[in-house]
């Protein structure tokens, strides 16, 4: 009975990463595709590599997570926290949130990441250790939100309703990603009460 749930998560697990694999395939399709129909979209051969870079980075991130987890929660959890990760810096290194993209008040945004990242590594993964990391990801880009608009950074380009905008877009991301860690922890506690 047990070698058929672990087979089961297995199979569960490899849809993930197919998935996340074909994901990230087509974002980077999507520029040089773009290219083909628009002057808009005039990417460099270090746009694609950094994109690339970065879209590969985080597809193997989640295929070592999706191998590790025995949870369709856990596995979501990361899915969402490394999506929102991947758009943050996406979004910073093309437009930038706080003015355009070289406003050095955009480099704040490392915190966040680096908080995320810092908080999983001390908490070894676990999913109530990653609830928490998560959370506190969540509440440092509510903060650097929150002194973008009292210091008054970047107004010309980013008014303050955008600014706050977007960033409760990646707090909610962050909350629901932290959310499900928080499920994935319950679900492990119930299935070491069981056994």
């Amino acid at each position: 009975m047990a070698g058929n749930t672990v087979n089961r998560g297995g199979q569960r697990g490899g849809r993930w990463r197919i998935a996340a694999w074909t994901i990230a395939a087509l974002v980077l399709l999507l520029p040089l595709v773009a290219m083909q129909f628009t002057d808009e979209v005039n990417w460099t051969e270090t746009d694609f590599a950094f994109a690339g870079a970065l879209i590969v980075g985080t597809a193997v991130t989640f295929d070592l997570a999706a191998r590790m987890a025995n949870s369709n929660a856990y596995r979501a959890a990361v899915g969402i926290a490394l999506a929102t990760a991947f758009l943050l810096i996406w979004i910073n290194a093309a437009v930038g949130i706080i003015g355009p993209e070289d406003n050095p008040a955009n480099l704040t945004y490392g915190a966040v990441l680096a908080v995320g990242i810092i908080g999983a590594v001390i908490a070894r993964f676990e999913p109530n250790g990653m609830a928490r990391a998560i959370f506190a990801s969540a509440l440092v880009q509510a903060l650097i939100a929150m002194i973008a608009v009292i210091a008054g950074m970047g107004y010309q380009a980013s008014p303050a309703l955008e600014i706050l905008g977007v960033n409760a877009l990646f707090v909610a991301l962050w909350l629901i990603s932290a959310w499900l860690f928080r499920k994935a922890a319950r679900e492990q506690s119930l299935a070491g009460a069981a056994s």
